[in-house]
């Protein structure tokens, strides 16, 4: 490690260890205005007694922000549509999830050891922070390449070159890792421990293999309810109040709950924008083909943007704008000298194409790369290479600290975007006439990347030409139009009752949700994870500013081509029980009650017919069906739940037997059993066990303690 007593100088290394101070001073003196502010309220969220603190989550994300971020750079096409609203919550389910065990783990007395921790820290580190600072050494030029040796580099800094003062900030975000990687040691033996609390015995097992091979063979007629009216089948609210009260605790919530009904206005061109459209393309297309350069103050004024490409045919988009650029066809209008053209008109804007001059240039080139520590040591390498020395060999001759190598490199050029400017011009004219010698690209204090051709591509065309672009969307004036007639309509409807009675006769589209402050936007549909664009704003005023039967003002989702307008208004209000009034509710309530009432009518009409199965199906009108392999718990042919228990329940007496369900009335006779001849698999009925009870463990540890979620105090979206 000699080299790194040449590395405490650097200035790359003293700036990373000052911003990660500067850093820590700004979050802290940011942390404590932000307590100023707000007081003793930093509580995001409480889990029984145990409170979340803003600056946890502040941590927690940040951690979410950076693994967003280099998703987006590894799969950009992936994450497109990933919707930001999402990240809040996200955050905060996961520091939830985490206080719950922690409190758990403590109760229990589940501690780390010193192996785990250090297997976890340096031989198999699961925690982000390790590798970042690796990452940071690396990039100050200091060679740590495993989690050990960047604890060797940190605490033991004048062995290696360095002093106290440089390693102090490492040293503090190395323990802070280390305190993290024990929390989360502790959580994965609690995790563990619980997991195995839960497991099938051999008479479990068996069970589920019994019910799998018992078999009966069924006779049924099945007479559905078909459609259930209000008329046929009346609910009084005497008999929702009964019913609600029965099963009262299906409708229980665990945080503060609202019912919303919601408003959303998609502002389009109008055909006077579409015109100015058409109008701003022509003009667009003459001044282009007048005059070279920039587009006058006038145009750009208007919105219209020009970019300048130098692209491979490869890379320009296929259709009229490529067939414009490369052969000058394609396009629908065309400038009178030929040089430029409307590409697109439509409904989204219009792209306009000046064609430029074309030219040829290599689009890759295949290098070996070799970089040293030190200037003179890259002098010694370069010499060393061009008398001989084969790249491949320097690991032989070299330290890894001091000399590493790429051979065989590709190095683009040119890629969709453009030219890469990974090289410089004057860096590959050097390349290209050095002869297949090494040369410096590269070299000072800070030490020497050399590098050599290996093979080069046959130049390409590459044509130059100029875009101007026009995205269309709501003019001013639409916008205004659009946004005065939903206020006139607010105005007139300031409760949520008028609201929702108004709302479809004045032309809106009305939507009716049930939503907490877990929810993180406005959804599209209930119960979907797709969310209206920039809706957390209305969520901030529904969760924290509203009051029961109450209209918001007008929100808007700012975007260029289809901007959208928001109002809301809140129905009721509750942190119990959904009341009977929610509409899920009474839809639920009814249908159940209007499906028992059926249920009896046609079990009393029917049950004078069951003196056989086929008198049964005479005068129900339908069929009978015979069921030879009728399992429990594997049966396509029942879907009511309750008759399939009572069905696996029937003695083979062949007697004939009437039941209701939920979906039709059912007189079915249980005609034998039989037993299948499958081998029993102990592994299989294992896995069957547990994806039956299916264990929410979070939910389970928090019992029935609630989650008072306030994170639209802290972070409501713009």
């Amino acid at each position: 490690m000699a080299t790194l007593e040449k590395i405490r100088s650097k200035s790359v290394f003293l700036i990373i260890v000052i911003g990660v101070a500067l850093l820590a001073f700004i979050i802290g003196d940011a942390l404590t205005n932000s307590r100023n502010i707000l007081g003793d309220h930093t509580t995001v969220a409480k889990v029984g007694g145990t409170k979340i603190d803003y600056t946890d989550y502040l941590r927690q994300r940040e951690t979410l922000n950076n693994k967003y971020e280099e998703a987006r750079r590894q799969n950009p096409d992936q994450m497109a549509n990933f919707d930001m609203q999402l990240l809040p919550q996200m955050a905060l389910d996961q520091l939830i999830q985490e206080t719950v065990l922690n409190n758990a783990s403590d109760k229990a007395g589940i501690r780390s050891s010193a192996n785990l921790l250090r297997y976890y820290m340096l031989e198999n580190p699961r925690n982000q922070n390790v590798m970042e600072l690796m990452q940071s050494l690396q990039g100050a030029g200091i060679a740590a390449q495993t989690p050990a040796q960047a604890y060797d580099i940190i605490f033991n800094p004048k062995r290696n070159g360095l002093t106290d003062a440089q390693v102090e900030p490492l040293q503090r975000a190395w323990l802070a890792a280390e305190k993290e990687t024990e929390t989360q040691i502790r959580q994965m033996i609690y995790q563990r421990l619980l997991m195995g609390t839960v497991r099938s015995n051999e008479l479990d097992r068996k069970a589920l293999y019994n019910d799998y091979v018992t078999t009966q063979q069924v006779d049924m007629a099945y007479l559905p309810f078909g459609n259930l009216t209000e008329k046929e089948y009346p609910v009084s609210e005497k008999d929702l109040k009964a019913a609600y009260e029965k099963e009262k605790k299906l409708f229980a919530v665990d945080q503060d709950t609202r019912d919303i009904a919601f408003i959303a206005v998609t502002v389009n061109p109008s055909d006077a924008d579409r015109k100015a459209c058409s109008a701003l393309a022509d003009q667009t297309v003459k001044y282009m083909s007048e005059n070279p350069g920039a587009l006058s103050k006038e145009i750009k004024k208007e919105g219209v943007s020009l970019s300048h490409h130098a692209l491979r045919a490869s890379d320009i988009p296929a259709g009229a704008l490529k067939d414009f650029v490369v052969s000058g066809t394609g396009a629908d209008s065309v400038s009178t000298n030929n040089n430029v053209a409307l590409v697109n008109m439509g409904v989204g804007g219009f792209t306009v194409v000046r064609r430029g001059t074309t030219t040829t240039a290599i689009d890759s080139i295949q290098l070996n790369i070799v970089s040293t520590a030190t200037e003179d040591l890259g002098k010694k390498v370069m010499a060393a290479l061009n008398g001989g020395l084969k790249a491949d060999s320097l690991i032989n001759r070299y330290s890894t600290d001091s000399v590493s190598s790429q051979l065989n490199q590709w190095i683009p050029l040119y890629t969709a975007d453009g030219a890469t400017n990974a090289i410089s011009t004057q860096q590959l004219d050097s390349l290209r006439n050095a002869g297949g010698r090494f040369i410096a690209l590269q070299s000072g204090p800070q030490g020497a990347l050399l590098a050599q051709v290996v093979k080069q591509n046959a130049p390409v065309t590459i044509y130059d030409y100029e875009e101007a672009s026009y995205v269309l969307g709501p003019s001013n004036a639409t916008m205004s139009a659009e946004r005065e007639k939903l206020e006139k309509f607010l105005a007139t409807n300031n409760d949520a009752s008028k609201f929702i009675a108004a709302a479809t006769k004045a032309g809106y589209s009305l939507q009716e949700y049930t939503v907490t402050a877990s929810t993180p936007a406005i959804p599209r549909f209930q119960g979907m994870n797709q969310y209206y664009p920039d809706s957390r704003q209305v969520m901030r005023w529904i969760m924290i500013d509203a009051e029961e039967n109450t209209v918001s003002h007008i929100y808007e989702s700012k975007n260029p081509t289809s901007p959208v307008l928001y109002a809301a208004a809140v129905k009721y209000i509750y942190d119990d029980f959904k009341p009977m009034r929610n509409n899920n509710v009474r839809t639920y309530l009814s249908d159940k009650i209007r499906r028992e009432k059926a249920g009896d009518k046609l079990a009393q009409k029917f049950s004078k017919n069951t003196q056989s199965l086929q008198s049964a199906a005479g005068a129900m009108g339908v069929n009978v069906t015979n069921i030879p392999s009728f399992r429990f718990g594997h049966n396509a042919g029942v879907n009511d739940a309750a008759v399939t228990g009572k069905i696996s329940g029937t003695q083979a007496n062949k007697k004939v037997i009437l039941a209701k369900g939920l979906d039709g009335i059912y007189v079915y006779q249980v005609m034998g059993t039989k037993k299948e001849n499958f081998p029993f698999n102990d592994q299989m009925y294992e896995q069957q066990y547990n994806q039956l009870i299916n264990m929410d463990w979070i939910s389970m540890l928090i019992g029935t303690g609630k989650v008072k979620n306030n994170i639209y105090k802290f972070e409501g979206g713009d």
